[in-house]
Parts: structure tokens; sequence; C-alpha cells
């Protein structure tokens, strides 16, 4: 089981790039993509799905092209696009078993898994209930639902908090994080707390270019030394937000305690501090090292 994502790019009409000469090689575990938005993940997302055709390079699953051959992919393929759509008037149940028969699962073997995903989500008490009048998190659940439907090897998942309260989100990334040791799945967020809980790799993209691919210790790494904490007063707080990268806030009876990114100190008085992934992703994007991966 293996993914290799060679030289990618798409080109679109404009003449924009939405991803351009990207590289990855995935095997089982969770890739976290982090990128800003319009960074270019869902472009990639949609082309790893076979969505749509990359302008150069190409993708291989098991040493096959999946743009020349798609079929032994998608046959083993679960997405959950960003835009992910529902018919609304169909309940739970007669969705998932829609697209289970759309995906060759029928008769027991459908209703049994479809069963087991509804209370995997936590769906159970509402399955028959029409799609349209449910909250924009339990639509998201019946998404990550059908994702699962064919027990896929490489789950593909775009923004899937989306929507989803604390509970629910905590409850997904324990999804994720069991599901990874057979399987490829590739989560992608802006949210670096998603990411934290359940990335085995870490992947950052900025303007449709890697800038980061590794283990999230070596994206601590990358930061040791350059994160620093400094007092200043609440009046300051707007012009240290124009002046410095700040990575938190904690305001305090004092003023506000910030945490700064940075390649030297702040401030004469400015301590420095063990960093967090949302220290390294902001490194990325901001300093000089985003340049080299």
């Amino acid at each position: 089981m293996k993914l290799e994502i060679c030289e990618v790019g798409k080109r679109y009409k404009e003449g924009l790039w939405g991803v351009a000469n990207l590289s990855l090689e995935l095997e089982s575990g969770v890739l976290g993509l982090l990128g800003p938005n319009g960074a270019g993940k869902s472009t990639l997302m949609r082309i790893l799905a076979t969505v749509t055709k990359a302008t150069t390079g190409y993708v291989k699953w098991d040493g096959v092209d999946i743009a020349a051959a798609p079929n032994p992919l998608r046959e083993v393929l679960g997405y959950l696009p960003q835009d992910f759509g529902i018919y609304p008037n169909l309940n739970a149940v007669e969705f998932l078993s829609y697209l289970a028969t759309a995906r060759g699962l029928s008769g027991r073997s459908a209703s049994r898994r479809i069963d087991q995903l509804l209370e995997l989500v936590n769906l159970t008490d509402i399955r028959k209930r029409p799609l349209g009048s449910l909250s924009g998190g339990m639509k998201q659940r019946v998404g990550i639902a059908q994702a699962l439907l064919n027990d896929p090897k490489l789950l593909i998942v775009d923004e899937p908090t989306a929507g989803l309260d604390p509970e629910e989100r905590v409850r997904f990334r324990s999804l994720l994080a069991e599901l990874a040791g057979e399987r490829i799945v590739i989560l992608s967020s802006h949210i670096v707390s998603d990411i934290e809980a359940t990335a085995t790799s870490i992947a950052v993209i900025k303007k449709g270019q890697l800038r980061f691919h590794g283990a999230p210790e070596d994206l601590l790494r990358r930061v040791q030394g350059n994160v620093w904490e400094m007092l200043i007063p609440s009046e300051d707080l707007a012009s240290a937000k124009q002046k410095f990268v700040l990575s938190g806030t904690v305001r305090t009876t004092n003023g506000v305690r910030i945490r700064v990114v940075a390649d030297e100190p702040p401030d004469p008085g400015a301590r420095a501090l063990l960093p967090t992934l949302e220290d390294g992703y902001l490194h990325l994007l901001t300093g000089r090292q985003s340049e080299d991966h």
C-alpha cells in the first residue's frame, strides 16, 4: 500500500497554479496536511480522489497511475470533500444505502455496515430523520460515515471537523487515530490542533508549494529557540500584532502575556519557551525557513 505524488501541478484557465511541483510519498498512517485557506490543499485532495486531473506530474497508487487507470484506487478510496452535499429529503439510512449500492455494497452486508457506521459517528438515534433537518455538525458526521462505507485503504478528509462541537471533534480525532494503522489517512485542515492530535506525519503547503514534510518532532526542532514570551500593557497589543508574529495571547492582571515566534528575542526581557506545533507552523509560513524543505 503506497501513494506516490510526483511533481504534481494543477493550472487553471486564468494561468494560476493551484498546486505546483509537489512531491510526496506516503504509506500507512495519518498525514496532516496543513496550510492557510487558498494554499492548494483542496486542489491536491481532488487530484488524489480522482475528481480532477493534474496538469503536470503524476500520482500512483501501488504503482498504478491513477490518471490512466483510476478504478483500482476508486475501489479502495474514501473521500469527504470540504463541500460535501446531501439529499435533504432522505434520512441517514436511505442516503447511506443509496451510496453503498453505488459502491457495490448491498443486502445484509451493507445494512450491517451502515448500522456500524451510524453508531461509530453517534447518529443512531436520529437515523430516520431527514438530512435537511439535521444540524451542520450532524451532516458532517453523515459525511464521515459515507467516506468509510467501503472500509477504504486510502481515506481523504478535507476540513472534516468544520461544524463539529468540541466533544465531536475529540471523538473524530480518536476515530482517525484508530483507523490509521491499516490504511493511509490524509487529513487536510488549517486547524493545527486537529493535526496535532492525530497526525503521524505533517505536510505544510503555502501558495500551492510544499514547504515541509516530516514528523511532528522535526517541525518542532525547526522552531526550537525561536519562541519567546513577554508581558506588555493591554494598550500595546494591537501594535504588537502588527510588529510580531504572535502564536498566543493571555490576559493577566498585569497586562497581556504574548507568545512571539521570531528568530531573535523581541525584547531584552523576553523569555525563551519550548515550541508547539502551532509555533512551528507559523514559523514556516512567515520565516525564512519556509523556503526550504
